[in-house]
């Protein structure tokens, strides 16, 4: 068995690339550890509500842009709604409320009514970052064309080129004379990282012109609507995705890559499984890599990365509330919080580093679109801030669960101060730390952009494509062009055109990896009313002792408003049976009604055993 692709890591940028590959025609093995596709662009349950794990809000959906180009090659269009926010966001300070509007000429009003005094600067802002995006999308990709135009940057790209030479910070103490102006241009700031002075000014203009340009954009129901669709598209093509299945080795022979080893992230009896492969994408963070890899790739790869400094990580408060919040003052999508110690640009930083009770967040009430995370007479918030591992170092669980709380109690307090009376409203939180994220995702330390993106980690500085091992490519928040929705996307589809640029390929076949997970329903029976037994057939390798959990996924749910797939359920089956039996509980929800319309035969996945 063979595969023209082996990608190793289920986030934005892997099926996108798998899926791009897919549409050329090759035969792609995706590999994901979790139960589910996506990596940070990805949804749970939590009672009556979706909750959005990673996307607040989109950029680079453009008018002939590439992102819609790239949705629309891949179906995604047809398939996933994009909701535009109604404006880009609404910063509250001791100096008052300040709404940052879509639109170039909205934006050029609202900030010069605000501040007359920097007019020219204001002026000069947004025409540098309109700049920004215009010219960083028109460069030629051929290195020696770049090369033979070099000396005349300045004249082709000069927007390009002022913004490669300065940091966020720098480029606003040049040309803005007002402090309380720049704290509200960087208000978003923890949507790129944590320092405006070392931010990069090219890579923070790049998608903060694309949400001036035409809105930010919320995928509607969740960005596992956008990860499901891709890796649904992968198989639909003729490929696999296999998730639950971690990689261990990147198998190397004369200098290139010839398979990938991989085995259960659930179940330790299963034997590891190494598949052959032309070429192969990492799609996991990049300092996981070496790990994976004979010497001397992995300490040549290790002494690439050494001097690289990672991202922030993010603090996020999910929030499920009782009803509207238009009741308690919240008018618009997006809220940032501001710190009562940002008096300056220079402030910005420490804040994100000091005390919780005067960090600045951002809250989202994803109720001003029609998100479809809650039903219609309730609603869901996010509140989100910079995070950093050091903040949950050497924490014993108990600790851990403790500080979390204290943190969330602070948190939800300030949200209560500015919106009164929210807080009686609230029917469900729950905190992610960076520890949550580098457990979910194994990105180090939970850097949710992978490397910082600060002036010499940004651009053609990033990693990319095969720079270690002719057939390995690397496409992530970790490489070029950077992190967020928008710049994992491109990652993906850029690798994906340079692998078939390179025709590293063999003939492929239609024989394809068997999941031994999927299992048919074998038996259904109505135990009470309000317990549904079913029965499945044994996965190969299945072992399981009294009390232990698995995941139980239907392949194809009948039902699914505000709902998902899967569900973890206790075995109910003694281990001698020869089938393996759960109890639904019948609680109206789109699962239970999908698990009571099952048919004998249908398919389900179990991940497991676990607890």
């Amino acid at each position: 068995m063979k595969y023209n692709t082996i990608i190793i890591g289920g986030g934005l940028s892997g099926l996108t690339a798998g899926a791009t590959l897919s549409k050329f025609g090759k035969k792609v093995l995706l590999l994901e550890q979790h139960h589910k596709p996506g990596g940070c662009a990805t949804t749970f349950k939590r009672g009556d509500f979706i909750v959005e794990v990673g996307l607040h809000e989109m950029s680079g959906v453009l008018e002939n842009g590439t992102i819609p180009q790239i949705f629309e090659m891949l179906d995604i269009d047809q398939e996933v709604d994009l909701l535009k926010v109604p404006e880009f966001y609404a910063a509250y300070s001791d100096r008052g409320k300040f709404v940052f509007p879509h639109g170039y000429d909205a934006a050029t009003k609202a900030l010069i009514d605000k501040y007359p005094e920097d007019a020219k600067g204001i002026k000069r802002f947004l025409k540098v970052l309109a700049g920004i995006r215009k010219e960083g999308t028109n460069q030629p990709r051929s290195k020696l064309v770049k090369k033979l135009i070099y000396p005349l940057m300045p004249l082709l790209y000069p927007n390009l080129v002022e913004a490669d030479r300065h940091t966020v910070g720098s480029w606003l103490d040049k040309y803005i004379t007002n402090e309380n102006a720049k704290i509200d241009l960087v208000a978003h700031l923890v949507y790129w990282g944590d320092d405006p002075y070392t931010l990069s000014m090219f890579y923070y203009g790049l998608p903060f012109s694309g949400f001036i340009e035409n809105g930010g954009h919320f995928i509607k129901g969740g960005s596992q609507q956008l990860s499901d669709h891709l890796a649904a598209y992968i198989e639909k093509k003729g490929g696999t995705v296999l998730l639950g299945k971690k990689a261990e080795k990147i198998v190397t022979e004369n200098g290139r890559v010839t398979g990938v080893t991989f085995r259960d992230s659930f179940n330790e009896n299963l034997d590891p499984v190494t598949i052959s492969c032309d070429n192969a994408i990492a799609n996991c963070a990049i300092p996981v890599v070496p790990a994976l890899l004979d010497e001397p790739f992995a300490s040549s790869l290790k002494k690439s990365i050494g001097d690289k400094i990672n991202s922030c990580s993010l603090l996020c408060i999910y929030l499920g509330f009782s009803q509207d919040l238009e009741e308690f003052g919240v008018k618009h999508y997006s809220n940032v919080i501001e710190g009562e110690d940002v008096k300056s640009l220079k402030d910005v930083k420490p804040n994100h580093q000091g005390d919780w009770s005067k960090r600045r967040f951002i809250f989202v009430d994803y109720g001003k679109v029609d998100s479809q995370l809650a039903p219609p007479d309730k609603s869901e918030g996010v509140i989100c801030t910079v995070d950093y591992i050091e903040d949950w170092k050497d924490l014993n669980e108990d600790d851990y669960k403790a500080k979390k709380e204290e943190v969330a109690q602070i948190l939800l307090q300030r949200l209560e101060k500015q919106f009164p009376g929210i807080r009686d409203s609230i029917e469900y939180y729950e905190v992610s730390t960076s520890k949550t994220i580098q457990r979910y995702t194994s990105n180090p330390g939970g850097s949710v952009y992978g490397y910082a993106q600060t002036k010499k980690q940004t651009g053609d500085k990033r990693f990319r494509n095969n720079f270690l091992i002719p057939n390995l490519y690397f496409a992530s928040a970790w490489a070029f062009p950077g992190g967020g929705f928008e710049g994992s996307i491109m990652a993906g589809f850029l690798a994906a055109l340079q692998m078939n640029k390179d025709k590293i390929w063999s003939e492929r076949d239609d024989s394809k990896y068997v999941d031994q997970r999927i299992v048919p329903l074998l038996g259904r029976k109505k135990i009470d009313a309000k317990t549904l037994a079913l029965s499945f057939e044994k996965p190969e390798g299945f072992q399981y002792q009294k009390g232990q959990y698995a995941i139980l996924n239907l392949m194809n749910p009948k039902v699914t408003e505000l709902d998902l797939p899967y569900r973890w359920l206790p075995v109910v089956s003694s281990t001698e049976e020869e089938s393996i039996r759960f109890h639904i509980e019948l609680d109206a929800s789109s699962f239970s009604k999908s698990c009571e319309l099952l048919e004998m035969g249908d398919k389900a996945i179990v991940f497991g055993t676990m607890g």
